[in-house]
This record gives C-alpha cells, structure tokens and sequence, in this order.
C-alpha cells in the first residue's frame, strides 16, 4: 500500500510531463507540413528535378 504513495503520484507527474511535451510541439509547429517531410524522405538530395 505504501508503494502506491509513491507510484501514483509519479505516474501523474509523468503523464503531465508527457502531456507538457505534446502541447509544447503543437505550439512550435511541429505537425504544420506533414507532406513536406514524407516527401523530403524520398528526396535523393543531388539538386536535379525528379525523373
């Protein structure tokens, strides 16, 4: 029972962390051009249009 004392309490600091984080890339922007990036993944980077 004791153990429970420690455990929930850091398991809801944990989440709010979790949480912290998920707002904080919302904010900053991360999830604005999700096509840009699967498109940069296939880019081969040499500068030529693609064939």
């Amino acid at each position: 029972m004791s153990n429970l004392l420690i455990l929930i309490p850091a398991a809801l600091f944990m989440g709010g962390l979790g949480l912290g984080a998920f707002l904080w890339s919302l904010k900053s922007g991360q999830y604005e051009d999700l096509d840009g990036a699967a498109w940069r993944a296939l880019d081969d980077g040499d500068g030529k249009p693609g064939d």
